[in-house]
């Protein structure tokens, strides 16, 4: 997952990775396609096939030039957006995954998903590799995300969420049960857990994970806002200091220094900064000489710790954040 996301970004390109299948260039037709993606996978169901084809055709056929092309990074849990600026491209001689291709002018690479609004969120987070967005203003709201790194929300009447009235997810794929309630969660935490209460809830993960906390009381902080370790005092190793921000907007290089001085300040061991929105790319930059030292955690780390702890958080956080957990069948390995 997410392993073409820098080859694309580098490339100016959209690629898909259909590895087994030829050139979708020699069938513009529909039923002919659809017979090639047939006799490319005998073993596949009928609905299957219609599914693939529907997808290669699309990104062979359909797209046209100029239309907007979201890529979800799936390394950095951040959103790029651009515009494609050429036909579908068998490149033969390249790499199996990377074989299918669009030319692509991407405008906007490091948008954190937390400046999405759920709504389009939802709509994102389609089990299809290909699909077609487009209700709730989609396109508009794309492009000021493109331009601006905001996006203004929807202007329709009764806006709904995806799959909540029947409606599938990316305008007739099925949404993806698990990008659904991970956004649900995310929205719930930005909610509830705004400013300071934000360091009580990674308080109760660290301790979760069996350190010892001191929050630091709301109000100017010194860069920082947790102090935690091992042992019934938490003096022992390792012992972290935490720095939390839960603004929406990316966080800076100057706030990592800044981390990096303030551990050294109180004897820390390594430092942890909790950046809701995530870091932009100067900020990785700067972490990139600090691997040993510093660790950076975005919404997606923060959800996944606490879908993972849930059950060991005090009641007063359960309180706050009430989840239940549901199985469901996943339709990715079925």
């Amino acid at each position: 997952m997410g392993e073409n996301d820098d080859f694309c970004l580098a490339s100016n390109l959209s690629v898909i990775n259909w590895n087994d299948i030829g050139d979708l260039s020699l069938y513009p037709e529909w039923s002919d396609f659809k017979a090639f993606v047939r006799a490319t996978y005998p073993e596949l169901k009928d609905g299957a096939v219609t599914n693939y084809a529907g997808q290669l055709f699309a990104f062979a056929h359909r797209i046209e030039i100029g239309d907007l092309v979201v890529l979800p990074l799936k390394t950095v849990h951040q959103i790029a957006i651009g515009k494609v600026t050429g036909p579908y491209e068998f490149a033969r001689d390249a790499e199996p995954n990377q074989r299918h291709r669009r030319a692509v002018t991407w405008k906007a690479t490091d948008l954190p998903r937390t400046a999405v609004k759920q709504d389009l969120l939802y709509s994102l987070g389609a089990f299809m590799t290909i699909c077609n967005v487009s209700r709730h203003d989609a396109v508009k709201r794309l492009e000021s995300l493109m331009e601006t790194g905001n996006d203004p929300g929807s202007d329709e009447a009764n806006a709904v969420i995806p799959g909540t009235s029947g409606e599938d997810a990316g305008d007739g794929a099925p949404f993806d049960f698990v990008d659904v309630a991970t956004t649900a969660i995310t929205a719930a935490i930005a909610e509830e857990f705004a400013g300071h209460a934000l360091a009580q809830l990674v308080a109760a993960i660290l301790r979760a994970e069996g350190f010892y906390c001191d929050i630091s009381p709301e109000g100017p902080d010194g860069g920082v806002d947790i102090l935690a370790g091992f042992g019934p005092f938490g003096l022992q190793s390792p012992r972290l200091v935490v720095q939390v921000k839960s603004s929406a907007g990316q966080v800076g290089a100057a706030i990592v220094r800044e981390l990096h001085g303030v551990i050294r300040t109180h004897n820390g061991d390594q430092g942890l900064l909790v950046a809701w929105g995530g870091i932009n790319k100067e900020a990785r930059l700067e972490l990139a000489n600090q691997r040993f030292n510093l660790r950076v955690w975005d919404a997606q780390n923060v959800v996944d710790l606490v879908t993972e702890h849930y059950l060991k958080f005090p009641q007063e956080i359960r309180d706050r954040l009430p989840l239940r957990q549901l199985w469901v069948v996943d339709q990715k390995l079925k």
